[in-house]
């Protein structure tokens, strides 16, 4: 099996140390401007050398490239596997008619606090969500500046609605699709960046659920938080922490721990699905990828100045 790897930040160099310790994989070709000691890599896409050749393609560019490198690709090959870094895009884009299998990297779906909640959610009506995601994002990459990060920049497709658009993907999953939100998405810290840096938003779901979400960039304590409530119990999830909490009627409580996760561990949970299982259970389809999109695009609709 061959693999090409489209970018080379930090994203990109994640998927090719994840791929590297799979033995299926005999080849992965990287598309980089960078200079890359041992390794077969490519200025651009249309500098690739048989492009057929490849049975996996990961697209781990900028945000704001996604479109245009996916639908080249789409338009040259048939029948491939074809993954697309979070989110789909920077913005709302009609597609071609897809000749190929497309995943979309919404990783989280593989934390097992997350998939041990979508389990207990089984069977039961699911009254209300409330999400929580912050942190601090000069705090994220220690080998940059935030300031000239991709994130900090709006052109570039960055902002904390696109950054962390895994809060929307896992509500959507464990709730339904979000139809009516009411949104506020802004620059509102001290940070120096141009893009959002606060998303807040009210909605209510396909299923009747009714969601409350917060995500930002200046959160000095990092936080990652869910709760769920249904008719019988609530159900409390730290996916930093790794651990469930369920509390029934009775005042009792299940508390479900997990191990600390290994720094590949979920992308290796992710890539082994997409590549090596017939039955897909977690990945994100391009179908729930767009369907995140819409919601963005909302978001974005009721906050264009």
């Amino acid at each position: 099996m061959k693999a090409l790897i489209i970018g080379y930040g930090s994203i990109g160099r994640r998927h090719d140390e994840v791929l590297s310790s799979f033995t299926e994989i005999k080849e992965i070709h990287i598309v980089t401007k960078q200079t890359i000691e041992d390794r077969i890599t490519f200025n651009a896409l249309e500098d690739v050398t048989d492009i057929k050749k490849y049975d996996y393609f990961l697209i781990a560019s900028e945000t704001k490239k996604h479109y245009e490198q996916l639908c080249w690709l789409n338009e040259r090959v048939e029948n491939k596997k074809i993954f697309c870094e979070k989110p789909l895009f920077e913005e709302w884009y009609e597609l071609p008619t897809i000749r190929n299998e497309v995943y979309v990297g919404y990783v989280l779906r593989f934390h097992p606090a997350l998939q041990k909640m979508k389990a207990l959610l089984v069977g039961q009506q699911v009254l209300n969500a409330n999400i929580a995601c912050g942190s601090y994002l000069p705090n994220w990459r220690t080998n940059i500046d935030y300031r000239a990060s991709y994130s900090a920049k709006k052109t570039e497709g960055g902002g904390v609605l696109l950054d962390l658009s895994h809060e929307l993907d896992y509500c959507a999953w464990l709730t339904g699709d979000l139809i009516d939100i009411k949104s506020y998405q802004a620059k509102v810290s001290d940070l120096e960046i141009d893009s959002d840096d606060l998303v807040s938003l009210v909605g209510k779901t396909n299923q009747n659920v009714m969601i409350n979400l917060v995500m930002d960039y200046f959160s000095k304590s990092a936080h990652r938080l869910i709760r769920t409530n249904t008719n019988d119990f609530t159900l409390e999830a730290d996916l930093i922490k790794n651990q469930l909490t369920k509390t029934n009627l009775d005042k009792s409580q299940e508390v479900f721990e997990f191990e600390t996760l290994e720094r590949n561990h979920l992308f290796q949970a992710m890539h082994r699905e997409i590549l090596f299982c017939a039955n897909k259970k977690y990945i994100c389809t391009l179908a729930q990828g767009l369907e995140v999109m819409r919601t963005i695009n909302a978001i974005q609709e009721q906050n264009n100045d």
